[in-house]
């Protein structure tokens, strides 16, 4: 009786065994993967990375769904996506305001983003826009500057969100050139833009992914870029820099992030396909068409980048004064 049941046993722990290799050695992905996209369709998030899951998917045969979970300067989303499963079937796009601006912006942010998320891989950077409506009677950033000189606050400035680049990024434009707007924050770009153009708001930053397309088709007139040099699909647009205010710079960058328990090999095989995906010619050409400039990098990189960008927007935010709940 002793000797059945240890052989019983044994062959319940050689199943067990064959079990488990069996499952580790399973393939990755074998269902589609969730793409948590924190801002509505549209806007620079949501395009950059619609772009580089299709072409992973292109080359992989994998199969990406984009869920945009817009709310909360991107937080809703983030948070959505350091919740899920730790499984490398749920990931987000995150991006400089939900990573590095919200922690030092929002009094509660559900997430941390160094404790509950694994960074996978950047993929991308843009600098922002300061864009007018066509009809404004605003035609360089020094009669913006001018106007609001002479009636503070009397100029609405629209952004994507309370925390996002485009609002700090205003903050340190009205900070640096002395001046006071009365800021607009919008749940995304698509409604802001559309304000704009019917002229409700009087201006708007935001990444020039997000706008290139609306400038391209003269429906909004743009004022200056924040990089230090001009962007080359705009390069009749100046910089901040070159419009008076010499070292003005500030971009948003873009990456993709998972939750934090999910396994590293899991992670290093996302980041290999993002990276050789990134090297493709077709995807850098599509990307800088939206003004946006490739990225690639180590999960360890990115983490490093997402703690000093913390510190660095934690100053900007404290100079601001700038705080939500």
């Amino acid at each position: 009786m002793q000797f059945t049941s240890r052989r019983v046993l044994t062959a319940l722990a050689g199943l067990l065994m064959a079990c488990t290799g069996a499952h580790a050695a399973s393939p990755y992905p074998v269902k589609p993967i969730r793409v948590i996209v924190p801002f509505p369709a549209g806007g620079g998030t949501d395009i950059i990375a619609r772009e580089v899951t299709n072409t992973v998917a292109k080359s992989t045969g994998w199969v990406f769904v984009v869920e945009n979970k817009p709310g909360s300067g991107g937080n809703l989303g983030i948070d959505a996506a350091a919740k899920a499963p730790a499984d490398g079937y749920t990931i987000a796009m995150g991006q400089t305001s939900n990573l590095a601006i919200n922690p030092s912006l929002y009094e509660r942010l559900p997430y941390d983003p160094l404790k509950d998320l694994a960074p996978i891989s950047l993929v991308a950077s843009a600098p922002l826009v300061l864009v007018t409506h066509v009809n404004a009677p605003y035609k360089t950033m020094k009669d913006v500057i001018q106007a609001a000189r002479a009636k503070p606050a009397s100029l609405n400035f629209a952004s994507p969100g309370n925390g996002t680049v485009a609002h700090l990024g205003g903050e340190q434009l009205q900070s640096t050139a002395k001046v006071k707007f009365t800021h607009v924050p919008y749940k995304g770009a698509a409604q802001a833009v559309n304000d704009l153009m019917g002229g409700q708001v009087d201006l708007y930053m935001a990444s020039v992914p997000t706008l290139l397309g609306h400038i391209k088709n003269n429906k909004l007139r743009p004022l200056a870029v924040t990089s230090a040099k001009r962007v080359p699909d705009l390069p009749q647009v100046p910089t901040v820099a070159e419009s008076g205010y010499p070292g003005f710079e500030t971009a948003t960058w873009f990456g993709f992030v998972a939750p934090a328990a999910t396994p590293k090999d899991i992670i290093a095989r996302l980041n290999a396909e993002f990276n050789k995906a990134l090297q493709s010619p077709a995807l850098a050409r599509k990307l800088n068409e939206q003004g946006a400039s490739v990225l690639v990098g180590t999960p360890e990189a990115f983490t490093t980048l997402i703690r000093q960008d913390i510190a660095r927007w934690a100053a900007v935010v404290k100079a601001s004064g700038a705080k939500l709940d």
